[in-house]
């Protein structure tokens, strides 16, 4: 059912009367929807069932994960901080991606296991330090 808006108006008091009632006029509202007449709503998923499958995708998957080119950038932009004239094979990049990746993903895997611990099945900040810190790579 479609809201209304309900407005009141007074009607003329007279003496000795009972007061009047005020009667409800129902005006309709401003912008009107069509009738969903063959519209069917769109198929959703539940909150965590995409997650869950793109998590099956991912572990199942090979390839890389990180772009090319903005990985590229961003190696050659911090190190262009470093050494200025330095230059970069193609497969040295390609070795560098894939040496992060595969450090990104174990400390993932640390991480997740140490929210898992704290009986969350969300990851924190300080679950990431955390395993770091087991790790040993900061103190």
């Amino acid at each position: 059912m479609a809201r209304t808006k309900q407005t009141a108006r007074a009607a003329a008091a007279t003496a000795g009367d009972k007061a009047p009632r005020k009667q409800l006029a129902t005006k309709a509202s401003g912008k009107r929807l069509p009738p969903l007449a063959g519209l069917k709503k769109p198929h959703r998923y539940r909150p965590g069932t995409v997650a869950l499958r793109e998590i099956r995708k991912f572990q199942k998957s090979t390839e890389l994960l990180i772009r090319k080119l903005p990985f590229q950038r961003l190696v050659r932009d911090i190190a262009q901080a470093i050494l200025p004239d330095l230059r970069f094979q193609s497969a040295a990049l390609g070795a560098l991606q894939e040496a992060c990746e595969a450090y990104l993903v174990s400390l993932f895997e640390d991480t997740n296991l140490c929210a898992l611990h704290a009986k969350r099945v969300t990851i924190m900040p300080n679950d990431m330090q955390l395993a770091r810190r087991i790790r040993g790579e900061r103190a």
